[in-house]
């Protein structure tokens, strides 16, 4: 699986493939003795919006949250002068460094709290500072009001939101205001220059940039081949009202740089490990992971076969894992690799307790890139299927575009998560991952390809609220194609208003109906193509419905 689950195409220049002698290795220690952090003053190494969280869900703070012994890294990296720190995962008490002298690794298994020490990768850096753990202070989260209930013009973004039912939730005020999502990618360039990254942080909604990458002194590559995280951030929180809306467009975000797009190796799930932690630090409500790793061109003596793809074989996997038992709504993208040989999900998808995303296109039909289940072990992959073709996205600059890639149906996901959980706080991660798996369109039964299906966000939000029973709204229209009075049929007789879009997603008609079984709407004045139209219950549920115009 190419780990980078967008199918774009950019211009490189002059990437080095590595497939030389290792030069990183993860250092499993032995213990936490004699460490200076405790569990009983957490506020260390934890933000109190992330202890807020553990308090509000009863999650236990226990040794396993407690960073490494920093003694134990000062020793390791005192053995060499040339040796860098790369990535530290605490809840796996594990160290990975830049070592170019491959005599010095005796010497780190003889420590005394060494349990192992694995080959991981092949990098030549440059000097990087040992600081580099992001030991700045955190900035809090403000929870802030819900937003008004005006209508949304999504623009290009209406046919993603509206396949997984999340024009109803943003209808009902809830569009992540309060929410915290870290975007773990292979890195953000030019996104200062798009209006919602402005927007965030006029508004104190953007909390940082972190970056776990160091520097490569023999790589030359343009910049675009980092506007991956730009372009899957867009498909969350763009907010260009008539243009594009994206899934959560009033949350917080936090950009975690966690991949390096010239080189496959080993150690970026280490780097995946570490931010993670640092998502979980900072007391982030969801992750967003487009990423994947089953295959490792440039460090070939790592690569990894379908039977490892157990949730269990990847530190990146097992990080996932606790993660989403932390508090955190977990979304990883299933990959592209449907079309290929080995067609199955890589990892961190395989993890426990997180959502694996597979992409469709908007009429529903899996697209065939997209990496099918099941894990290894049995377990039904993906968890969800969103929009993943042509799906709306900005390039920086506010450049519309459309791609494909299991990289944009994860943050589609992965938005309306936030908002749903905004709307349902009483929940945890875990139980809201499992109401989103049942609102899916096969949840009784699920397959390889969808998974448990296609989310509906509002079901999800209806049935868990005690708005009535959620049942699907029955209506037909007639004639279709038609000339002037499209005709709405339902038994009921509850709708209260109807909404018609046109294909772009501009609002083109919005009328009060009387209650009656069928319902006369006069399109004689709108412009020859398709609609989609939205009915309104009075119970708030809502249907959608498609036509022709002639």
């Amino acid at each position: 699986m190419k780990r980078i689950c967008l199918i774009i195409y950019m211009f490189v220049v002059g990437l080095t493939a590595f497939s030389q002698s290792p030069t990183c290795y993860r250092i499993y220690l032995s213990d936490k003795n004699n460490t200076p952090y405790s569990i009983n003053n957490p506020s260390e190494y934890l933000s109190q919006r992330a202890i807020d969280k553990r308090t509000r869900f009863n999650i236990p703070i226990t040794e396993q949250d407690l960073p490494i012994n920093p003694q134990y890294k000062q020793q390791i990296l005192a053995l060499h002068p040339q040796m860098q720190p790369l990535a530290v995962s605490k809840w796996m008490n594990t160290f990975t460094v830049y070592c170019p002298d491959s005599t010095i690794v005796p010497q780190i298994e003889n420590l005394p709290f060494v349990d192992s020490v694995w080959a991981v990768g092949h990098y030549i850096l440059h000097d990087v500072s040992i600081d580099r753990y992001l030991e700045n202070p955190i900035p809090m989260v403000q929870s802030s009001p819900i937003s008004s209930k005006e209508s949304i013009d999504y623009g290009s973004g209406w046919d993603q939101i509206s396949l997984i039912n999340g024009v109803p939730l943003h209808e009902e005020g809830f569009r992540g205001e309060g929410m915290l999502i870290a975007v773990l990618d292979g890195g953000f360039f030019g996104i200062e220059t798009t209006s919602f990254f402005q927007q965030m942080v006029n508004e104190g909604r953007f909390i940082g940039q972190f970056t776990l990458m160091p520097d490569f002194v023999d790589t030359l590559q343009s910049g675009w081949d980092e506007v991956h995280g730009t372009i899957v951030t867009s498909a969350i929180a763009a907010n260009t009202n008539g243009e594009f809306v994206g899934t959560a467009p009033a949350a917080s975000y936090a950009l975690i740089h966690t991949e390096w797009v010239g080189s496959e190796e080993l150690v970026e799930e280490d780097f995946w490990a570490n931010g993670a932690e640092i998502a979980d630090r900072l007391g982030a409500d969801i992750i967003n992971s487009s990423l994947g790793y089953s295959n490792f061109p440039d460090f070939p003596q790592a690569d990894v076969s379908y039977e490892d793809m157990d949730g269990l074989n990847s530190i990146a996997s097992r990080c996932a894992t606790i993660a989403g038992q932390k508090g955190i709504i977990v979304c990883v993208a299933a990959g592209n690799d449907g079309n290929n040989e080995i067609y199955h999900i890589g990892r961190p998808a395989d993890a426990f307790d997180i959502l694996c995303v597979g992409a469709c296109a908007a009429d529903s039909i899996i697209a065939d890139f997209s990496s099918r289940g099941p894990s290894y072990d049995g377990r039904m992959k993906p968890d969800i299927t969103s929009m993943g073709v042509q799906t709306a996205c900005y390039y920086p600059a506010d450049m519309l575009s459309f791609a494909n890639g299991t990289s944009l149906a994860t943050p589609v996901a992965a938005g309306m998560c936030a908002c749903l959980w905004q709307a349902m706080p009483e929940y945890s991660s875990t139980e809201m991952m499992q109401i989103i798996r049942e609102s899916s369109h096969l949840y009784d039964n699920p397959n390889p390809e969808y998974g448990y299906g296609i989310p509906d966000f509002y079901k999800a939000y209806t049935t868990h609220v005690g708005i009535n029973d959620y049942k699907p709204l029955q209506i037909s229209v007639y004639p279709n194609p038609v000339i002037d009075k499209l005709n709405i049929v339902n038994p009921d007789g509850n709708i209260q208003t109807v909404t018609l879009y046109n294909t772009s997603g501009q609002l083109v008609l919005q009328t009060a109906v009387p209650l009656s079984p069928i319902l006369e709407i006069p399109v004689t004045n709108l412009p020859n193509g398709f609609y989609i139209g939205t009915a309104t219950l009075n119970n708030h549920q809502i249907a959608t419905f498609k036509f022709m115009k002639q």
